[in-house]
């Protein structure tokens, strides 16, 4: 054995250390002298957080929910129905998607002019993606799902624009058409591209991966309502 303060070997029988003299007894009460006391109060040990369970939809809010659904539904079917272009112009959705495209000029205009003439149609679509991130990111699949429909509405709403890049016909936000103010968005962006020559082919495949996510949309969004109603039948038998 060594002694604690010099390091000098001594026999498990000696009291005190042969070279420096310590007396064992003594530097052994004066170490536990020197242990904090033990603390009155009990330490609350951290116990794993528990998996919240989830809440019950209530039933008004499935009803609202289906309700819309339905509608979303039928203007889907709409949409859908109607040549390119024509439902999406005559729908009220057109004025604040609208709204969206100008600010994306504005939000993106400051890298470069190519990406602020593309930030329009980027930004009206990119927007209610956006969101619908966010309202999964909350748990809250039914608003996303509605709000990625909408996305895909804005898919419906950039497509006719895209495939008028040659004609130029569609009436602008001035009232006048593409041919009479010397183009538009996306005769620039075609032109920038050289892709003018597939402005109808573009167009037309916005309009079809529109109306694909929307109905992605509205079967999710199905599904999510279905999955609340089994939820608050769950939490009604339960006792």
């Amino acid at each position: 054995m060594e002694c604690p303060k010099c390091s000098a070997p001594f026999a498990a029988t000696d009291l005190e250390c042969p070279r420096c003299g310590v007396i064992f007894a003594k530097l052994t009460q004066r170490t536990e002298d020197r242990q904090p006391p033990p603390s009155p109060f009990p330490i609350a040990h951290a116990e794993p957080p528990a998996v919240a369970a989830l809440a019950p939809v209530p039933r008004p809010v499935l009803i609202g929910r289906a309700a819309l659904l339905v509608g979303l539904v039928v203007w889907t079917w709409q949409f859908a129905a109607a040549p390119m272009g024509v439902a999406v112009a005559d729908s009220f959705l057109h004025l604040p998607n609208l709204i969206f495209h100008e600010a994306g000029h504005m939000i993106l205009g400051i890298f470069g002019r190519f990406v602020g003439v593309l930030g329009g149609s980027l930004f009206q679509v990119a927007l209610p993606l956006a969101l619908a991130g966010v309202f999964l990111k909350q748990g809250d699949r039914f608003a996303a799902a509605v709000c990625t429909w909408w996305g895909g509405q804005n898919l419906l709403d950039v497509a006719p624009y895209i495939a008028d890049a040659r004609s130029l016909q569609l009436v602008l936000l001035g009232g006048k058409t593409g041919a009479e103010v010397e183009g538009h968005d996306w005769e620039y962006l075609l032109t920038q591209m050289n892709w003018l020559h597939l402005d109808r082919t573009l167009g037309l495949a916005a309009h079809r991966i529109g109306l694909a996510i929307m109905i992605a949309s509205l079967i999710w969004g199905g599904l999510s309502i279905a999955r609340g109603r089994t939820r608050e039948d769950s939490s009604i038998s339960s006792p």
